[in-house]
């Protein structure tokens, strides 16, 4: 399926690239050190890493328009559902253990559903989106990451940024040598 025959199913070709992508532990550290250091969205990382995958890339400023667009559902709902889950790590001690790790794997699975609309949005949008064509999946990645960042306006960590690259760099060699094959 090409880009611009993006679909409206929950389990997208994204979502699937990014729950196997993220299943890597060195990745998923880097995504939180992302995250938790930088301020990163990691489903606009993904998003940016997925379109990759098939040469895609897309500028600052397109980046940082649709970074915009979806802003508010990562503020409202994303963001405060991680907080509680995080926050309820250690609850109140008058609060019984064994029905306050049951409340967190509840808000943790709303938090995964969360995560999951916005990335079908995003995963929506996809066709309207200003990509150019880049002489390499890697080169994509890079271009993306950097162009994330730049909208970003904040540092990223430079060891989760190559952490990320390299897991990608593996991922897209994979791809290539699967493709060669067929």
């Amino acid at each position: 399926m090409t880009m611009a025959e993006a679909g409206s199913a929950l389990d997208s070709p994204f979502w699937r690239f990014s729950i196997g992508f993220y299943r890597n532990a060195d990745v998923a550290a880097a995504c939180i050190a992302l995250q938790d250091e930088a301020g990163v969205d990691v489903n606009l990382l993904l998003f940016l890493l997925w379109s990759a995958t098939q040469k895609k890339t897309l500028s600052r400023a397109a980046v940082a328009e649709f970074d915009g667009m979806i802003a508010p559902w990562r503020s409202n709902a994303v963001i405060p559902l991680r907080a509680v889950r995080r926050a309820l790590k250690q609850p109140p001690p008058v609060v019984d253990l064994g029905d306050a790790e049951a409340f967190r794997t509840r808000i943790k699975a709303a938090e995964l559903d969360a995560e999951r609309l916005q990335q079908h949005t995003m995963y929506r949008l996809t066709p309207s989106l200003p990509f150019a064509d880049a002489a390499s999946a890697l080169d994509a990645a890079r271009s993306n990451v950097a162009a994330y960042q730049a909208a970003h306006l904040r540092a990223f960590p430079p060891a989760a940024v190559e952490t990320i690259l390299k897991a990608f760099a593996t991922l897209s060699d994979a791809t290539s040598t699967n493709e060669r094959k067929s």
